[in-house]
């Protein structure tokens, strides 16, 4: 991997990352396209969990306030009882319906790894749930806010998120469209998926890194590194112009492009000049 390789990368992790729209099929996709099927597991995986961390920094920088408020109220509530208010309740929605994610990881860790690492697999799910997020978009009533937020509806966000380990469906993808189904707003249902995304990827970002950090070799250490820090900055900006967006766009040019992109990817492989 040259440095050119590694800008690219870093801005298609950036890009795709917080947009509905799943990071893990385009940088699949990438890959191949720059000719790296051929590096070795380990530094790819490796090279790939620490861009994640760029992106996941862009959104502790975004949410900063939020988070450290959050977070402060939890512990609060948690010390004392008179303490508890909706920071402390955020607190617990976040730690909630990240449980789900977890148990299919552990779950289905080898499936995940394997069978699923796919672009049959990618390029199918880009097309099922970008209708699915469609019909959401088009269907939900768009009336709640996360004040509203129950513990249920956190659990529900949480195996939305789940889904994501199947590359194609988007972890964004996923939590927003269960969000736009049980009616809230689009703004809600993205601030909600950026904050539930947090502790995931951070976890399995450092303990895949911890894992294969050793693989890289020093020209992977400063092509990686490049590519981390491109893609927080097209991270950063990525979450601010969707959140404005989203005041009054709609998901609807995502859903299209999930489509189109999906098709594209099963007629290259279907033709042979993708590799599955």
């Amino acid at each position: 991997m040259n440095l050119f390789d590694a800008i690219v990368l870093g801005i298609v992790q950036g890009l795709t990352e917080f947009l509905p729209i799943s990071s893990s099929a385009h940088v699949a996709l990438v890959q191949q396209l720059l000719g790296l099927s051929s590096m070795s597991k380990p530094a790819l995986t490796a090279f790939i969990a620490t861009i994640q961390l760029g992106t996941e920094a862009a959104v502790l920088l975004y949410f900063f306030k939020d988070i450290v408020r959050i977070a402060s109220g939890w512990f609060a509530g948690i010390k004392a009882p008179a303490a508890r208010g909706a920071d402390y309740r955020m607190g617990w929605l976040v730690i909630i319906g990240s449980l789900p994610v977890v148990v299919v990881g552990l779950a289905f860790k080898d499936l995940i790894e394997n069978q699923l690492r796919s672009l049959w697999v990618a390029g199918m799910m880009l097309i099922v749930f970008g209708l699915i997020l469609g019909a959401a978009d088009a269907f939900g009533k768009r009336n709640r806010e996360l004040d509203s937020l129950s513990y249920k509806h956190g659990i529900a966000f949480g195996l939305g998120q789940a889904l994501a380990v199947i590359p194609g469906v988007s972890r964004s993808g996923g939590t927003i469209s269960v969000g736009l189904a049980l009616g809230y707003t689009r703004e809600a249902a993205a601030r909600y998926s950026f904050l539930l995304a947090i502790p995931a990827v951070l976890a399995s970002g450092l303990y895949e890194f911890a894992k294969s950090v050793g693989d890289l070799s020093g020209d992977m250490m400063l092509a990686t590194l490049v590519a981390t820090v491109i893609s927080f900055g097209v991270g950063y900006a990525v979450i601010s112009a969707l959140l404005k967006f989203l005041v009054r766009g709609s998901f609807m040019p995502f859903v299209v492009y999930r489509v189109v992109v999906g098709a594209l990817i099963l007629g290259l492989l279907t033709t042979g000049n993708l590799v599955a």
